[in-house]
């Protein structure tokens, strides 16, 4: 059993709590860090999530890759996270790349890396308290419950945020959509690329909205990555896309 770690969340936390302002008036700040700390409150981390495990479990680290393949498609992707990296950060990362196995992939996000390596080896614990992972078939652990999600689950949570947006990424999804309202409407309409579109269409938004949308929400699986190009395949539904709830399995019906 390995477990695939969102590295990124761990260590901008465990740094950003070992910042330290130091105010000397006249408009000057210091931020100072102490690496040591931070480092060491890192590994305790991961220790921590191993033994939830048993000691055995081997930890795999992901980091997201400096650029974005999202940015290509709506460049205001995460446009308006501004805020530089907690001191330290880097050479934490450094550190972790000496004891731990650590993983970045080209243009891909931490959450991508690890649907690719999550649906490619069997075996696999993903570890990370964003909901976007719920996307990805396979056993989750979110920091709190460990859960299995199904393909059919999986494929269902990828159209809801299709439909619900995500803020904090800075995808809108559809106005006044939000998680609750979609799953309704897909309870009500059925899982499929045509409530999707309707849904889009029906707040004067085209298809070309939905499909960037739904570009967006797409956590990389194993099928969604050319290895050879290192490059996603995005996502591109046929007009009859839907989710056959019989076989758990993603569907298109010609």
């Amino acid at each position: 059993m390995k477990l695939l770690i969102d590295a990124d969340y761990i260590v901008y936390k465990c740094c950003a709590a070992c910042e330290t302002e130091i105010d000397y008036g006249e408009d000057v700040i210091l931020v100072t860090s102490n690496f040591s700390e931070a480092y060491s409150a890192v590994k305790r981390e991961i220790s921590n999530i191993q033994m939830q495990f048993g000691s055995f479990a081997k930890p795999t680290l992901f980091f997201s890759d400096s650029k974005n393949f999202r940015k290509k498609i709506y460049p205001d992707y995460k446009g308006h996270r501004n805020r530089k990296k907690p001191c330290g950060y880097k050479r934490v990362i450094s550190g972790l790349k000496i004891e731990y196995d650590v993983i970045v992939m080209p243009q891909l996000e931490a959450d991508d890396a690890m649907g690719i390596f999550a649906t490619k080896f069997e075996g696999n614990i993903i570890v990370s308290p964003d909901k976007d992972m719920r996307q990805i078939p396979g056993k989750l652990y979110n920091l709190e419950d460990t859960t299995t999600i199904t393909p059919e689950e999986g494929a269902k949570w990828h159209l809801i945020q299709t439909l619900a947006g995500d803020q904090t990424d800075g995808y809108s999804g559809v106005p006044g959509i939000g998680v609750k309202r979609a799953t309704t409407l897909f309870e009500k309409e059925g899982y499929s690329w045509t409530t999707v579109v309707k849904a889009f269409e029906d707040k004067g938004l085209t298809e070309e909205d939905a499909l960037c949308n739904a570009r967006l929400a797409r956590i990389l699986t194993n099928e969604d990555y050319d290895s050879q190009k290192q490059e996603p395949r995005l996502w591109t539904p046929t007009p009859e896309y839907e989710i056959n709830s019989g076989t758990g399995v993603q569907i298109e019906v010609s």
